[in-house]
């Protein structure tokens, strides 16, 4: 054998040597790398998750807040026209009802015999 195919064949055998040896660790590395790239995924996920359920929890507190301030509204509205209605009110707008036609009169049967718009007026 020539020099030639001496050199090309420890060559060969050193290149091969140092796949076999390369390799694994090329896998190793490659994998470690792959995991650190998962561990900062999983953590911005993480941390998206945390901002979202931030602004949820602040838009609940908000919707509350609007919730109790209409409710406020409607509660003073209710007490203008509970103090604002009368008895003598209710009644003209029951004979109005009864003059317009289209109105149908329901009496529901008590003690007295009286209607309960009527049976009221006895207890105050």
């Amino acid at each position: 054998m020539d020099r030639r195919a001496v050199a090309s064949a420890i060559f060969i055998v050193v290149i091969l040597s140092l796949l076999l040896w390369g390799v694994p660790k090329y896998k190793v590395y490659s994998r470690e790398l792959n995991g650190k790239a998962q561990l900062k995924e999983a953590e911005w996920n993480k941390k998206i998750a945390i901002e979202e359920a931030i602004a949820e929890k602040e838009a609940a507190k908000l919707k509350a807040e609007a919730e109790i301030i209409r409710a406020g509204g409607i509660a003073e509205a209710n007490e203008i026209i509970a103090d604002s209605i009368t008895e003598s009110y209710i009644r003209y707008k029951f004979v109005e009802g009864l003059n317009d036609g289209n109105t149908e009169v329901i009496y529901v049967p008590t003690e007295a015999n009286l209607p309960i718009l009527e049976a009221t007026r006895d207890f105050k």
